[in-house]
């Protein structure tokens, strides 16, 4: 059997199918299969679920080389999100499994998100809003009160890391405002044309905001000698993975206002337990942490589930697509 032949009916197991949305519709592939939904799935219970899948979607759980080791079965990954970290491609490679991914929609909802708490943190929207959920309105001398600062994006300049569509988009967006737009050139390597040094980018950004995937290349890519190159003060705004960012530093950056604000839709550990840094900075009043769902508009789930269900059909016709390479 090759990698791309399936039995018929082929079993198909959804390790996390609470990841999407109540009302996303997951169509039902155009080929005979049995499918398997759990809502949640244990790391420990992955080896057990995949055992005779086919066919396993994840969205976040991880699926480790032990669990692929037992699977004889299994055929296809389809990761139902852009980031693969959760998968061993190199297990998946030395077992002949193929990987499949989610690419590009969600380039109307992220970047949309990443404005939200670009407007947010400019504008001292929070704490404006803690201000008169506590008084300070009616205490007020004059007709308003000016307590916190409050920037136009006009004018100013965003440093975008990561020039995929999500940063491209973002880019339209933040010219669009009146921005200047500086892409930058991958960490510690000259620049590609078109890009501007990834240093450059953090002194001279008044907000820089993370598009790239988490890699061993990126992992902490953000840190304390990064926070110190940020001569503006900027926003810094991760709408991308958790992990890219230390997350001690940022705390820190934010504590002695080498950055102006912070807003997060990611963390290092998702869900973050009690002591988790970022859940230090909850009072702090330019630090805005949303729970990852900047992708999770009703029409940007809707394109991640039809996509996934693309992916698998067009695995079973023998023409995978979106394969990620281990």
């Amino acid at each position: 059997m090759s990698r791309t032949d399936l039995p018929s009916p082929a079993r198909i197991v959804f390790l996390d199918r609470e990841s999407l949305p109540t009302e996303t519709v997951l169509r039902s592939p155009d080929f005979p299969h049995a499918f398997v939904a759990f809502e949640r799935s244990a790391p420990d219970e992955v080896a057990e679920r995949i055992a005779d899948a086919d066919i396993v979607i994840t969205n976040k759980v991880p699926v480790r080389a032990e669990a692929i080791a037992g699977a004889d079965r299994l055929r296809l990954i389809a990761v139902s999100a852009t980031g693969t970290d959760m998968v061993d491609l190199k297990a998946c490679a030395a077992h002949g499994i193929v990987v499949s991914n989610v690419r590009d929609y969600a380039c109307t909802t992220v970047p949309e998100h990443t404005f939200a708490l670009i407007f947010a943190l400019r504008r001292s929207l929070l704490a404006y809003h803690q201000s008169v959920r506590g008084g300070r309105w009616q205490t007020a001398s004059q007709f308003c009160f000016l307590d916190h600062p409050i920037g136009d994006l006009a004018g100013s300049t965003i440093g975008i890391i990561g020039g995929g569509a999500l940063g491209g988009a973002v880019g339209d967006i933040a010219r669009a405002l009146g921005m200047t737009v500086l892409f930058a050139g991958r960490k510690g390597a000259t620049p590609a044309e078109g890009k501007v040094a990834f240093e450059e980018v953090l002194a001279r950004g008044d907000v820089i905001t993370l598009h790239v995937p988490l890699t061993p290349e990126t992992r902490g890519m953000i840190g304390a000698p990064e926070f110190a190159l940020m001569a503006r003060h900027p926003i810094l705004i991760n709408t991308a993975r958790g992990g890219l960012v230390d997350e001690t530093a940022l705390g820190a950056a934010l504590a002695s206002g080498q950055i102006a604000g912070a807003g997060f839709d990611v963390a290092s550990a998702e869900p973050p337990p009690a002591d988790h840094p970022l859940m230090a900075l909850l009072d702090h009043p330019n630090f805005i942490l949303t729970p990852h769902v900047a992708w999770a508009s009703r029409d940007g789930a809707q394109a991640l589930a039809d996509q996934t269900i693309d992916n698998i059909e067009a695995f079973h016709a023998g023409a995978p697509r979106n394969v990620v390479g281990g």
